[in-house]
């Protein structure tokens, strides 16, 4: 390929990566969705959903509403789910992975607590799947030094590491992802607006395979384009009414028991004005406990601001801390119990790696005999 060819597919790229967060192309990714949506209920199996979460601390409520109890809705709905524990991901940008072992065994028993049944759901790690990571390779050939720097989530990633050099494994992170997405097949991503370039440019390496490296069978390409699923979960704030993070101490953990939930709601940032609305817009904070107690509870928002009424903080902060302990009792119940046995948390993923481990052989040799690299 030319340099002025070069040139051009990254722009082409460049151009993609920005459409797909564009107003019509955000309208577009929702109406499909929606369309989604009904073929699910229609015929589940036709999906394979992957996704996952980096193992660098315990889950909290924000990672529940936000993705959590999605899959365990798409589970249950019949979809094939599939969700990675992203070992390898947490050294993007680290320089060690800390105490890697008991925060993917705490991130699985958070899993099976909220629900997800591996009997249903693959749960797997990167570390054990070799033939996922060998995708990287082929892949790697398909994108361009560049199209990678101008990639979105590359940026913002970069920018989070206070300007240190920028490590080749978070670089190639978007076609890290790819292989993710692509080793078991997946047609279908959960994401958020903020991830659909890091989606796209999984669909751009899919479709530059079948271009360049053709077929293993000629009727069908090796790897399908996943679309998106775009959530429409509202993001919750932090208890300082900022934005939710781990390293912040301001989020209420999934594990959490239900003294130490009411000690850190009890915190909670809320503001002068006794009378309490929901008004995202002009009470961030305030509406923000207010939306945790109605997703907690099941109801309306709007409804628990006015049975509050001119009850105060006080009276609010009561109100989601009884919603929350008695959501998530069972899951506190039943994660006790998980953690409790490791045993049986190894066991889990043993059976999750294994599976994963013969889909992504199945799909490795698919591609070499697409490359034409079968020598026996």
């Amino acid at each position: 390929m030319s340099t002025e060819q070069i040139a051009a597919t990254d722009a082409a790229v460049s151009d993609a990566l920005a459409e797909s967060t564009s107003d019509a192309s955000l309208d577009r990714t929702r109406a499909r969705s929606r369309a989604i949506e009904a073929e699910i209920d229609a015929n589940p199996t036709k999906f394979r959903v992957l996704t996952g979460d980096r193992p660098t601390g315990n889950l909290h409520l924000g990672h529940y509403f936000g993705t959590l109890a999605n899959r365990v809705a798409l589970q249950n709905r019949g979809v094939q789910t599939w969700v990675l524990v992203a070992d390898y991901q947490v050294i993007t940008d680290r320089d060690a992975v800390g105490e890697i072992q008991d925060r993917v065994l705490s991130l699985v028993a958070d899993y099976l607590a909220i629900g997800l049944d591996p009997a249903r759901t693959t749960i797997f790690t990167h570390s054990s799947v070799p033939a996922l990571n060998q995708l990287m390779l082929p892949f790697l050939s398909l994108v361009t030094d560049s199209e990678l720097r101008r990639n979105p989530t590359v940026k913002s990633e970069f920018e989070a590491t206070g300007g240190r050099p920028m490590s080749g494994l978070l670089l190639t992170y978007p076609v890290h992802q790819a292989a993710d997405i692509l080793f078991c097949k997946a047609n279908l991503v959960p994401v958020g607006k903020d991830q659909l370039p890091h989606l796209e440019q999984t669909r751009i390496i899919a479709r530059r395979f079948d271009e360049r490296y053709g077929r293993a069978e000629a009727d069908r390409p090796v790897f399908p384009q996943p679309e998106a699923l775009l959530s429409a979960a509202t993001n919750l704030l932090g208890t300082d009414g900022q934005k939710m993070s781990k390293s912040k101490g301001n989020t209420i953990e999934l594990g959490m028991d239900a003294d130490t939930t009411a000690k850190r709601l009890k915190k909670a940032v809320t503001d002068a004005d006794r009378h309490i609305t929901y008004d995202p817009a002009g009470r961030p904070e305030v509406s923000n406990l207010v939306l945790l107690a109605a997703l907690a509870s099941g109801r309306d928002p709007q409804d628990v601001a006015a049975e509050i009424g001119d009850g105060g903080g006080g009276t609010l902060k009561r109100v989601v801390t009884e919603a929350v302990n008695e959501h998530f009792a069972p899951v506190r119940a039943r994660r006790a119990e998980l953690v409790a046995d490791p045993g049986y948390l190894r066991q889990v993923l043993d059976a999750g790696n294994e599976r994963a481990n013969a889909v992504a052989e199945a799909t490795l040799d698919e591609v070499r005999r697409a490359m034409g690299m079968i020598y026996t």
